[in-house]
């Protein structure tokens, strides 16, 4: 059977700019193709590779990683489905990074020209692709900002933040409820704690009465308080964007 799932990069780029059904049918041929499975705890590609395209997640979560020559990892980011693993990254001769699986992944793989096709298409589609890539740059400053001036509670706090809104935004939370399929190596890895200390602070926050999270099963039972506690404003997701965006001019 065709697959007729919604097209998530669709979806995404609407929540920047208003996009005509012509601009959609553009985006639906550019991202048709066959979907690449990848295993949980597999690389999409590795740190060296030449890429040949760019990976759109279908499904499953993926992150951006570096790894030291002793072993120790940091997580720079993490996709969701409709993510784009960086629009511009096909201009790179290798890869400076690597792009794992945390969960099992489908992927598309854009060639160059799929990219071009959408980018030189109309303006205001030019203008949602730019809004993403300009959000990814956005959501990369504020971890900079977590990892620099955040306490380690307020840091945990603000990374479950972001995933819940984020998660929300594709459909992904039912009520105050959604998949965060992390483990506690995982968010060390992304906050710069140690497993153990990450197990301290998610004690923490259970204690406070703001989250649940087990199983990989995470539900914020206290949003606004948990977003009291890391400070947290979704702004720079710039979740809203199309609201506030001028009328399609093309």
């Amino acid at each position: 059977m065709p697959n007729t799932a919604p097209n998530p990069l669709v979806a995404r780029l609407c929540r920047y700019v208003r996009l005509s059904e012509a601009e959609r049918t553009v985006v639906d041929k550019a991202v048709a193709g066959p979907e690449i499975a990848v295993r949980q705890r597999r690389d999409l590609i590795r740190e060296g590779d030449r890429p040949r395209g760019v990976p759109l997640i279908v499904e499953g979560w993926a992150f951006r990683y570096k790894t030291l020559e002793d072993g120790r990892r940091q997580i720079m980011s993490i996709h969701l489905p409709g993510d784009l693993c960086d629009i511009h990254g096909y201009i790179l001769d290798e890869m400076d990074h690597s792009i794992g699986a945390l969960t099992p992944v489908r992927y598309v793989e854009l060639s160059p020209d799929r990219i071009d096709m959408m980018t030189g298409y109309t303006i205001p589609l030019t203008r949602a692709l730019w809004w993403d890539a300009l959000t990814k740059a956005a959501t990369s400053r504020e971890w900079i900002v977590n990892l620099g001036q955040r306490d380690a509670l307020e840091r945990l706090a603000h990374l479950f933040c972001e995933l819940f809104f984020r998660l929300r935004a594709v459909g992904l939370v039912a009520g105050h409820s959604c998949d965060i399929p992390l483990t506690q190596t995982d968010l060390a890895e992304t906050t710069g704690m140690t497993p153990v200390h990450v197990n301290r602070m998610v004690q923490e926050l259970r204690g406070r009465g703001l989250i649940r999270w087990k199983g990989g099963e995470f539900e914020a039972l206290d949003l606004e308080g948990l977003c009291d506690v890391a400070m947290f404003s979704p702004d720079y997701l710039h979740l809203d964007q199309a609201g506030r965006s001028p009328d399609h001019d093309g």
